[in-house]
């Protein structure tokens, strides 16, 4: 998603052909997570994020399903939601035969009807829509009592950074929750396929 080396470098703004993306995705290694060490360090996060037993999961803006996959493998029932039909077709092709579902729709509002989660997952799309706090409102009645966000995001790039600040986000989910964590994601570099000096942290609210 984003070239640490470079000053300038974002992640992939609003606008971008998500289609046309889909085909390299998984090129960059915490999108494919076709590492060993770095499947089984996002594999080893996924475990305290969410809930210990079998859950309902609803990951929103999923792209080709790779962390969709890892709930999935950890016994939970997922939903995927992506907007790009090349992305679901990658996500559902990887979640072919396990307990899982994915769907093609925006994130802000998933076409899961009065269905609740027990856990909503959501990796770098807050960032990039507007008017989050709203966002946050609707994906919390999304989410059962008693249920989580979990939320993956940053700041990236120094000349021109773009994102959202942990503390930022905290702030809009405090009236929202009963409990909010930040876990900072930026000291491994084992989850980025190399070592990263931006912002990069996860957020787990209950709900």
């Amino acid at each position: 998603m984003t070239n640490t080396n470079d000053p300038t470098a974002r992640p992939t703004a609003p606008g971008v052909d998500w289609d046309t993306e889909a085909a390299s995705f998984d090129d960059e290694p915490d999108h494919g997570l076709r590492d060993p060490e770095i499947r089984a360090a996002w594999a080893a996060r996924l475990r305290t994020w969410l809930p210990e037993r079998p859950a309902d999961v609803l990951d929103l803006g999923c792209g080709t399903g790779s962390l969709s996959l890892l709930a999935a493998e950890q016994g939970h029932r997922v939903t995927g939601v992506d907007a790009s039909p090349a992305m679901v077709e990658r996500a559902r092709t990887k979640l072919a035969g396990r307990a899982a579902v994915v769907l093609r729709g925006d994130a802000v509002t998933p076409p899961v009807g009065e269905q609740r989660y027990d856990a909503l997952l959501v990796r770098h799309v807050l960032w990039a829509l507007p008017a989050p706090d709203r966002v946050l409102r609707h994906w919390r009645d999304l989410v059962r009592p008693g249920g989580r966000l979990v939320l993956v995001e940053g700041v990236w790039g120094t000349l021109n950074p773009v994102g959202i600040a942990a503390e930022r986000l905290t702030a809009l989910l405090a009236p929202l929750s009963t409990d909010v964590r930040v876990e900072r994601l930026s000291d491994d570099p084992l989850l980025w396929g190399r070592a990263v000096d931006d912002e990069r942290y996860a957020v787990v609210a209950t709900v």
